[in-house]
């Protein structure tokens, strides 16, 4: 049975979460998580150079088969959405630069993966990711959960029972060559049914 390994990162410009989620047949189990300490280099250029060389390291050290991405939050602020822009352009180079597959998602379609709803707390998605792979030890914070939720979505995004429900945009090579990857049939009433640990608790 092959096992292989998904990096989730979700990049930012004080922290970036990663984790790594394995796979073996309809089991998964996460490897590592955690997130790039940003916070204290004042220059936004060395900045982006030191998530490139992390996420370059990341891959070497895990050997993701695919690393999936969380895009930037369309919000009102530009200049904060440039300088996420400019932090996942450079961890998607990173990844790009060691030929693997990378996979995007919007941040309401990372949440709606592992909560059921698009509007999730970041505790609410820390809760559910740790429960579901049963991580005892809390992360220092939670951008490495998001992290991991990221890497959750495109496991659940491209294997059934919610690939109809969510979609992923794919960057291949790097010719920047993008398509819609949906499948699957099962909706997401009958995923909860059959596991109740994803629900949102109100």
């Amino acid at each position: 049975m092959a096992i292989y390994r998904i990096l989730g990162i979700d990049p930012g410009t004080n922290y970036t979460g990663y984790g790594v989620l394995e796979v073996e047949g309809r089991t998964i189990r996460p490897v590592v998580l955690g997130d790039i300490d940003l916070h204290k280099i004042d220059n936004p250029y060395a900045k982006l150079r030191y998530i490139f060389d992390r996420v370059c390291q990341l891959v070497a050290d895990y050997e993701p088969r695919e690393v999936a991405l969380e895009s930037p939050f369309f919000g009102q602020n530009v200049q904060s959405m440039l300088k996420l822009g400019r932090a996942q352009g450079v961890a998607m180079a990173a990844a790009l630069s060691r030929n693997k597959e990378v996979f995007e998602y919007a941040p309401s379609r990372v949440k709606q993966a592992i909560t059921g709803t698009g509007g999730a707390s970041k505790e609410q998605v820390s809760g559910i990711v740790m429960r579901s792979l049963g991580i005892k030890e809390p992360p220092r914070r939670l951008d490495a959960t998001d992290g991991m939720a990221v890497a959750l979505c495109h496991y659940y995004t491209t294997s059934s029972p919610i690939e109809a429900v969510l979609g992923a945009q794919r960057v291949k090579g790097l010719g920047g060559d993008k398509r819609a990857k949906k499948r699957g049939t099962q909706s997401w009433e009958q995923f909860l049914r059959e596991n109740p640990e994803r629900e949102v608790k109100k």
